[in-house]
């Protein structure tokens, strides 16, 4: 009686094995991990890295034939359309009053630095909807070196 050891019929006592169907997916995943862990770093950067300081421009002057209606907004949040002061609910119908139906009228608003954005977001925008189309931002610009702050 002669046994065999260690192989179980196959040559050399090695087992084959067959060839796997499946697609190993975890290189796949590692790289996706590793491409998610990179995004949520760097999104938050991409929106906060830059400090802005919104009065200073260094944007050329806005030419036009007409004179801009300037309205201004205080460090105290007071509205005033040229020199005059103004309430919020009578801005439009005094604009709509000088500009005469002319919704083109180039107006220009000024906010102080201290107010806050959104008063000044909400000005612009009643301006807007009171029917006016050249509504802008005006800022100081850079304070050029040798010359004030």
């Amino acid at each position: 009686m002669a046994m065999q050891l260690g192989g179980g019929g196959t040559r050399g006592g090695r087992m084959r094995r067959r060839p796997m169907a499946d697609i190993n997916v975890t290189p796949m995943v590692d790289v996706m991990l590793v491409l998610l862990i990179v995004f949520m770093v760097a999104a938050p950067l991409l929106t906060v890295g830059v400090q802005v300081d919104l009065p200073k421009t260094e944007a050329a002057a806005i030419q036009g034939q007409d004179e801009p209606l300037a309205v201004t907004i205080d460090s105290k949040g007071v509205i005033y359309l040229q020199e005059t002061s103004v309430e919020l609910d009578q801005l439009v119908p005094r604009l709509q009053a000088i500009a005469q139906g002319a919704a083109d009228r180039r107006i220009f608003v000024r906010g102080d630095q201290a107010i806050n954005y959104g008063k000044v977001l909400e000005v612009m925008g009643l301006i807007n909807a009171g029917g006016f189309t050249k509504v802008a931002l005006v800022g100081n610009p850079p304070a050029v070196a040798g010359k004030g702050k």
